[in-house]
């Protein structure tokens, strides 16, 4: 029997998942085909694009899911678009947990990550204080800030499955997305240029690329496009970043339960009922890979997998989004984006001369 007190919304809006208090149609394995089939075909022309003429696959998939967005009113493929955007990208954000490892983080040392931990904390709070001064949702913010900080869209997709789709809506969600894959193409362009004027050691360079770019492949690719050693050293920065996901996981969870308690839609919720089976199953892959070599087949396989699921849901997230309201935003709905993107770099910046 359905949980229709007061709980129940609570649920839905944590885990991002649109539950009514009256029971859903019920939902046959036939009625996901459609839904699936389509952002399926739409992921094989993003990849075929991004493969032959080279901007990044997310980029691609984003758009041609905006293209799509007048789809969304068909029925049909409401189940297919709902378990893409939730279910699938949650499997692949446990996914990532294949790419990380804990030597990574100590082979960074203390005084790096430390200054890494408090780059990420300010881009945090600069997302959230901008969102307030522009007259946005906090959580918008959060959201913002959150994916610039850590691993970009991962991150914003993780955060968002927390934060729920209820409170950050699908048009804001697209905007965070949109902003974060343009930031990244155009750090990755030309933050390399400007650690080379600036005349940064090969230490200083990869650590400034691989704190202040936003997603995985940019990030790394910046990195080695300033020289191998740099982008060695982004690439142990970068991945120390994507494992504090986890932590930034953990304490948004915390806070929305204690946002919710005693209001009139959530009710008091301990640490077990809040966290989410995503968050430990990426803790879980991430301590298996760091103490048991796994075969390169199996990583390999895990990674592409990843990056599939996640391109899945970036296009049945933009599908699904309220085009009318997201074009209905102006420059000024980026905001969070462009100056957690500025903050990132500068405090980078800074925190490379110390290096």
């Amino acid at each position: 029997m359905p949980n229709t007190g007061r709980d129940a919304f609570y649920m839905a809006d944590l885990y991002g998942e649109m539950q009514l208090a009256e029971p859903a149609a019920k939902r046959t394995i036939g009625s996901y085909i459609p839904g699936i089939v389509l952002v399926a075909v739409a992921a094989l022309a993003a990849l075929w694009l991004s493969e032959h003429y080279g901007p990044p696959a997310i980029l691609m998939g984003l758009l041609i899911g905006l293209a799509l967005n007048f789809v969304s009113a068909d029925k049909r493929l409401s189940a297919g678009l709902d378990l893409a955007s939730q279910t699938l990208l949650r499997i692949g954000i446990v996914l990532i947990g294949l790419r990380i490892t804990f030597a990574e983080i100590t082979d960074l040392g203390l005084a790096p990550f430390a200054m890494l931990i408090g780059i990420m904390t300010a881009v945090i709070l600069v997302g959230v204080f901008i969102a307030r001064l522009f007259k946005q949702d906090m959580l918008f913010g959060l959201l913002a800030g959150g994916a610039t900080a850590i691993c970009g869209i991962s991150a914003a997709l993780a955060l968002w499955s927390i934060i729920g789709e209820k409170r950050v809506g699908q048009s804001q969600f697209t905007i965070v997305v949109l902003g974060i894959t343009i930031a990244s193409a155009v750090a990755m362009t030309f933050y390399p240029a400007i650690a080379g004027f600036l005349g940064l050691s090969d230490r200083q360079a990869g650590f400034l690329i691989g704190a202040s770019i936003h997603d995985v492949a940019q990030s790394i690719g910046g990195g080695f496009a300033y020289s191998d050693a740099a982008g060695e050293v982004a690439t142990v920065v970068k991945l120390s970043r994507v494992t504090l996901l986890v932590p930034v996981l953990l304490i948004v969870t915390l806070v929305l339960q204690k946002l919710g308690s005693g209001t009139e839609e959530g009710g008091k919720f301990s640490l077990r009922q809040g966290l989410p089976w995503f968050i430990i199953g990426f803790a879980a892959l991430v301590a298996l890979n760091s103490f048991v070599a796994l075969p390169d087949i199996v990583v390999d396989t895990g990674n592409k997998t990843a990056s599939t699921l996640l391109l899945f849901a970036i296009i049945a997230a933009a599908i699904k989004s309220n085009l009318a309201g997201l074009l209905s935003h102006g420059l000024r709905s980026f905001g969070p984006v462009i100056m957690t993107t500025l903050t990132a770099f500068l405090l980078a910046l800074l925190a490379v001369q110390m290096l």
